[in-house]
């Protein structure tokens, strides 16, 4: 008997090999899961793969206790030393390999690995976020969305729940623009995400999560009960604010022992149309008319003078409002510039 989903799964499967990591015949393609991993995906992509006469290789451990360096004691070691030896990567992991140390080793420079993070991915969301997807479209429409914020010097983010944080950017720095395509060796995630970092001394205000948060733990809270504001100075967390759960988020920074842990990390968008919230960071943060920053460890890729740390969370601030050197182009998650009006109509987001 057909399993839930089974169709529609061989597609998106079928679309994450052949046109986001265009993976060849004869290439070395690694996955990777753990025990809380849904298993559906990665049987899926492998079978994909294999269609394509990739040399297939799925890994599968026990889960981590937590995301980043934390997991570094608890891979095997066959694991550390597959993931930079290989052509293409995909992570379904539940506790994130993303900032590991062999994800570092794998994203040097160097490297060969081409990385695509879809990590908590489970079957109906790679379905909705990847499977249902008009990728030309909405590649068009972030693509328009990155370039007008890298030419933005200043900007400012409102929200509902009492987010209000300003910052400026560096030209210098890249403004990532996820689409999905995994072509090129380095780091690349799931479509629907434009990840950057602005001058870390400017980021100044208040950043109130009020959709989830998720960092490994304690601290993987899932979809927010209730908000978790942060006050931020120059870039790094003076205080945490709010109730039950934002003490949790406060402990479980101040256990690790390590300033880092306090810095802003990144900021980006949510705009995967069929993104939603559902607890899992992957799919959350792309959650259409969002915006999410990240703590602690700070990716190379994002050129940011941050640095590493322990590990990492993502917390997540709903129906944004967003101004690019004063010019609101979305409000309350609504894109209210014309031209980017369009082609959230075109994506049935308006």
């Amino acid at each position: 008997m057909p399993g839930y989903l089974e169709f529609e799964l061989a597609k998106a499967a079928d679309v994450i090999v052949r046109q986001l990591l265009k993976l060849k015949a004869g290439e070395s393609f690694l996955i990777t899961a753990d025990t809380e991993s849904d298993w559906r995906t990665v049987e899926a992509t492998a079978r994909a793969a294999q269609a394509v006469d990739a040399k297939v290789a799925v890994m599968l451990h026990s889960t981590p206790p937590g995301y980043g360096k934390v997991a570094d004691p608890y891979l095997p070691d066959p694991v550390k030393v597959a993931i930079p030896n290989c052509d293409a990567w995909v992570e379904f992991n539940y506790a994130w390999l993303l900032y590991s140390t062999p994800w570092d080793e794998a994203m040097k420079p160097e490297g060969r690995t081409r990385y695509l993070c879809l990590v908590g991915m489970d079957a109906p969301m790679m379905v909705r976020c990847i499977g249902k997807i008009n990728f030309p479209i909405l590649v068009e429409f972030m693509k328009k969305v990155s370039n007008m914020t890298h030419k933005a010097k200043k900007m400012r983010i409102t929200t509902p729940a009492g987010t209000d944080i300003a910052f400026e950017n560096d030209p210098k720095r890249p403004v990532l623009c996820e689409t999905g395509v995994a072509d090129t060796p380095g780091a690349h995630f799931l479509t629907g995400q434009i990840l950057w970092v602005p001058f870390e001394h400017t980021i100044n205000g208040t950043i109130v999560f009020d959709g989830s948060f998720s960092g490994g733990g304690i601290a993987e809270l899932g979809v927010l009960r209730e908000p978790v504001m942060l006050e931020v100075k120059k870039g790094k967390i003076v205080a945490v604010k709010g109730g039950r759960e934002a003490k949790i988020v406060e402990k479980w920074l101040a256990d690790f022992k390590d300033p880092n842990m306090y810095n802003m990390a990144h900021l980006c968008y949510g705009f995967n149309p069929g993104a939603k919230l559902t607890g899992v960071c992957l799919e959350d943060e792309r959650v259409w008319g969002a915006t999410e920053w990240g703590l602690g460890n700070q990716g190379p890729m994002f050129k940011g003078t941050a640095g590493s740390a322990s590990s990492h969370a993502d917390g997540i601030c709903l129906n944004s409002s967003v101004w690019l050197d004063g010019e609101e182009i979305m409000h309350e998650g609504k894109l209210i510039h014309p031209e980017l009006a369009k082609y959230a109509q075109k994506l049935g987001k308006q």
